[in-house]
């Protein structure tokens, strides 16, 4: 039986958040156009118009995330539109000079977007492209023109905020994972029990309540097997509860050794065990009871020094369509201590008593 599924550790989880990039499309496309009405108002056509440009790319991007449901792409528009917008404000010098400003944006956006390495490799590249155009010599190509020590000062402290989004940004992946590593270690105590392994009895009835919706469905059988090791106490006060708790770790490997992947055995509680056994009648359970004893017959437990022999006691129970789970399980008990009152060591009901 499949163990529940746990939380998806993809980094496209923690990194391509698709409402933010979502925001983020809105915020820029609003942004843009605001500053594009700006600069008509100043009679700056060039400068509007490359900021109308930027807005409608920024609605494309927000427009493939809504219709296609692609948060890649709309990422690599949204991220990259930026890219070629920083380039124009810089190559420009936008209004009074001061595009190179915007720049700052880009550090924190690249490596939300795209992760912390990836996003490192993008901020680099920018750098390179950012340099080239602020040094290029005005003889090649007519740009706006800074003095050295802004070139350089842009570039300094573009470098920290650079220095300090990955910071954040590792910072924000470590928390991730600690926190993937906590909600997963709490799915584990709250679905298995933590000395054999198994299913605990709530996971157990998740997967009853599961399985008998689907033979509503389906019309096949279904049955369980309540098993009870035998004079269990006695175990604990001979050998010690330490050697009580390896016959259980013992006695679950033994059992998830003899089932098939379809079925599940679970700790019910105790020294019981509860085993579902989909699309199995309880003519082919009480097969599967009698060869768990048989291998029993001739299983020794070690523990230490000492070797602990065990038997179980075992009652089988089959669902109908009128039957509750509760009622299911009660009548495999009610067979477990007629097990038990024949003398142990013993399956209910007998073979020939299963209709």
């Amino acid at each position: 039986m499949t163990e529940p599924s746990p939380i998806d550790s993809n980094e496209n989880i923690q990194l391509k958040q698709p409402h933010v990039v979502s925001v983020f499309a809105l915020v820029g496309m609003t942004i843009t156009a605001i500053m594009g009405i700006v600069a008509l108002f100043n009679q700056n056509l060039i400068l509007g118009s490359g900021l109308f440009f930027a807005s409608l790319t920024y609605f494309i991007g927000y427009y493939a995330h809504k219709k296609f449901n692609n948060v890649a792409l709309s990422s690599a528009i949204i991220l990259y539109s930026l890219y070629l917008l920083m380039f124009y404000l810089v190559f420009s010098g936008g209004v009074g000079n001061t595009g190179p400003l915007w720049i700052y944006i880009v550090a924190p956006v690249s490596v939300f977007i795209h992760g912390l390495k990836r996003g490192l490799i993008d901020i680099a590249v920018f750098i390179t492209v950012i340099s080239c155009i602020m040094f290029i010599p005005d003889e090649l190509i007519v740009h706006a023109q800074y003095s050295t020590e802004f070139k350089l000062r842009l570039l300094y402290s573009f470098l920290t905020v650079t220095f300090l989004s990955s910071l954040y940004e590792y910072s924000r992946g470590q928390s991730f994972k600690h926190i993937l590593e906590l909600s997963k270690k709490y799915q584990q105590l709250a679905h298995f029990d933590p000395l054999t392994q198994l299913s605990n009895r709530r996971d157990a009835l998740r997967i009853l309540k599961r399985e008998q919706a689907r033979i509503a469905r389906s019309n096949e059988s279904l049955s369980i097997i309540i098993c009870d090791i035998d004079h269990f106490k006695k175990v604990n006060d001979r050998y010690g509860h330490n050697a009580g708790d390896a016959v259980l770790r013992e006695l679950a490997k033994l059992f998830t050794d003899s089932i098939r992947e379809q079925d599940c055995v679970a700790r019910w509680g105790g020294e019981e065990f509860l085993f579902i056994l989909p699309q199995t009648l309880a003519v082919n359970a009480n097969i599967i009871a009698e060869k768990i004893q048989n291998q029993l017959k001739h299983y020794v437990i070690s523990y230490e020094d000492k070797s602990i022999k065990v038997t179980v006691s075992m009652g089988i129970s089959q669902f109908t369509a009128e039957q509750s789970i509760d009622e299911v399980i009660n009548r495999a008990d009610k067979f477990l201590y007629q097990a038990k009152d024949s003398g142990r060591n013993q399956i209910f009901p007998k073979f020939e008593n299963i209709t």
